[in-house]
């Protein structure tokens, strides 16, 4: 539990939560089938040339669910510390649009469970700006 506590907006509640409603981690293929799992997963529809996306599915655990996206909220929120998940949400809701804002929180939120996941399979410590590291050090070099 102490590996997705590292995140801050992460609690006791949701890492207690995540771990109780996935059982066993293994039991996905892949880390990116844990934000389907959830109900966070936009639905697609194929019609000839267009491809809208349609709402999220909600399947899964409503409470879970709900707890995710009240940690998405405090990372993308004024409280949220700097991070990579912050960053990417920030950036989101800037091109959203009129909704841009609701659909950044859940779309942190699906990245959010896929990173718990993660974390959870691996046991890595869970470094905030790992990307920004890459980008700074390959501009130093």
């Amino acid at each position: 539990m102490a590996l997705l506590k590292q995140i801050k907006g992460v609690g006791t509640l949701i890492s207690l939560t995540y771990m109780l409603t996935l059982e066993d981690p293994h039991r996905f293929r892949k880390r990116r089938d844990v934000g389907c799992y959830l109900g966070l997963q936009p639905g697609r529809r194929n019609s000839g040339q267009s491809e809208p996306q349609l709402h999220i599915s909600k399947e899964g655990d409503p409470y879970l669910r709900t707890l995710l996206v009240q940690g998405a909220q405090h990372i993308l929120g004024p409280f949220g510390v700097d991070c990579d998940l912050r960053r990417w949400g920030l950036k989101l809701a800037e091109r959203g649009g009129r909704n841009g804002k609701k659909r950044a929180i859940v779309a942190t939120a699906r990245k959010l469970a896929v990173l718990l996941h993660h974390l959870w399979v691996s046991g890595e410590v869970y470094e905030p700006l790992h990307n920004s590291n890459r980008t700074t050090v390959a501009a130093a070099a």
